[in-house]
């Protein structure tokens, strides 16, 4: 089943329990704070159901049709055709929607790609592969929330007062599920979604059973609250551009005795299994696919950006310019080039029996690190090439309400290169790029996406094959050799 937009906005009003501070959000699908960004996921779903892009964007499987992001691949074109609706998804929302609904999807489908890896008695492969059918077989926008709350880190400060730790845990089993009550963050686009997927990526400790679940959650479970981040929607599209629309939320999870039928439990009472199910399955790299092909789309906005504020500033044919836009084409061309790397580099997935392949997880890992540590770079050059001009416009567009404030704003704004109003508009753009508080969410959203470097940094040794590359160096040093026989003489040249 493929969903409208429409069906979808109907779908989400179901009584969730959402918070902005001490407001609660009725109905997300018309309040300022995200009524926008709400049309822009309905938006998707229904591009998404276009009948001129049913090749590019679904597929057919077990007499169903399908959104192309629950395809499990079997050949590299399998790959390639993901990659396209990945791409057609992040270009539609020009890489501002990080977690849409093919990112999580993505980590459970990979997952169901090797659900033998969810070993008894504390994995249950069967619950998984009927929770991969279920969404896709209705087309349900999954979010996550896989990481403990900051403040869970000390536990002993909790213990000495007495009260419960923060992070989520499983505090009851009964007859028909768990009851899980804490913490989790963070649920990026859960007030738009319609069910959270509880992990955990990081390792947790041994003793920390109680914290290994892994399950699935409907976003207006009985018992469950969104706490969302001040949001950036603007009620204006001309001077906030990306905020209008394209602000996903963010929201802390906090569950108060959630009770998780049996069906849902995926993992349970195992704290290795509960973090290894990502890694020892295609599910991480499949879902960080997702996140470098939408990275590329946010760095050809990047891109395009740069040249137009150049051309708009008349400094695009100084050396100095040229060379920046060189180097930030460069830098695109470079993500483009991983991208498809991890296609025809493609590899089967080892042990596998299904006859299933994978992106390759090495260069995966190696752009998911170039691109959380390039884009503060990226930012600051557009905002170089911006120099004073964000600064010079007119508050917001109702300077234009005003004949004689228009008149003046007209005549003294223009350039030899654009007219006032278009440029307002560019520039506009470009704050929100790099100097509004949407701009900072996704700067620090990109540096931390995948978690801190380090913890990508370890995904990518770990995927090396030092032997391979050991031996290069062996191999070379077998060719040369020192003989104590057969002193050695160095040529006077």
């Amino acid at each position: 089943m493929l969903r409208t937009g429409q069906e979808h906005l109907k779908s989400i009003r179901d009584g969730r329990v959402v918070f902005i501070g001490s407001e609660r959000v009725e109905d997300v699908t018309q309040h300022p704070a995200f009524r926008n960004a709400a049309r822009t996921v309905a938006a998707l779903y229904d591009m998404k159901a276009d009948p001129a892009l049913r090749d590019e964007m679904t597929y057919e499987e077990e007499g169903g049709r399908h959104s192309i992001y629950f395809l499990r691949a079997r050949s590299r074109e399998d790959l390639q055709r993901r990659m396209i609706g990945h791409r057609r998804i992040a270009d539609f929302t020009y890489g501002m929607f990080g977690r849409s609904p093919d990112h999580v999807s993505s980590f459970v489908t990979g997952m169901a790609m090797k659900p033998d890896e969810l070993k008894a008695p504390h994995g249950h492969p069967d619950n998984l592969l009927a929770y991969y059918r279920h969404i896709r077989d209705n087309d349900i926008y999954t979010v996550y929330a896989v990481i403990p709350p900051q403040a869970a880190r000390n536990p002993e400060f909790y213990q000495r007062q007495n009260i419960p730790m923060p992070t989520l845990r499983v505090v009851r089993e009964e007859d028909d599920g768990v009851v899980i009550s804490g913490m989790k963050m963070l649920a990026t686009g859960a007030v738009f979604a319609n069910e959270i997927w509880i992990g955990n990526v990081i390792p947790l400790a041994p003793d920390q059973k109680r914290e290994a679940i892994t399950c699935a959650i409907a976003c207006n479970a009985p018992g469950l609250q969104l706490w969302s981040r001040q949001p950036f929607e603007s009620t204006s599209e001309f001077d906030s551009p990306l905020a209008y629309r394209y602000d996903e939320s963010d929201s802390m999870l906090l569950c108060d005795a959630v009770k998780v039928p049996w069906e849902r439990v995926f993992v349970h009472d195992d704290a290795l299994l509960s973090r290894d199910v990502y890694v020892t399955t295609p599910s991480h790299c499949f879902g960080n696919h997702q996140s470098n092909v939408r990275y590329w789309s946010k760095m050809r906005l990047l891109l395009g950006l740069a040249s137009k504020i150049a051309h708009g500033t008349g400094a695009d044919q100084v050396p100095a310019v040229k060379e920046t836009l060189g180097r930030i084409a460069a830098q695109e061309a470079i993500i483009a080039g991983m991208v498809n790397g991890q296609i025809n580099a493609y590899e089967s997935w080892p042990g596998g029996t299904e006859g299933y392949v994978c992106f390759n997880r090495r260069m995966m890992y190696g752009a998911l690190e170039w691109c959380t540590q390039n884009y503060s770079k990226f930012v600051d050059d557009l905002r170089e090439l911006c120099g004073g001009a964000v600064f010079q416009m007119p508050a917001n567009i109702s300077v234009m309400n005003d004949a004689e404030l228009a008149r003046n704003f007209q005549t003294f704004w223009q350039t030899p290169q654009a007219d006032a109003l278009t440029r307002m508009k560019l520039f506009k753009l470009a704050w929100d790029m790099v100097g509004s508080e949407f701009a900072g969410r996704h700067q620090q959203y990109e540096k931390f996406y995948a978690g801190a470097s380090f913890i990508i940094r370890n995904h990518s040794f770990r995927e090396t094959d030092w032997t391979a590359f050991n031996k290069i160096v062996e191999d070379l040093m077998a060719g040369y050799s020192y003989d104590p026989a057969k002193p050695a003489k160095i040529d006077a040249a």
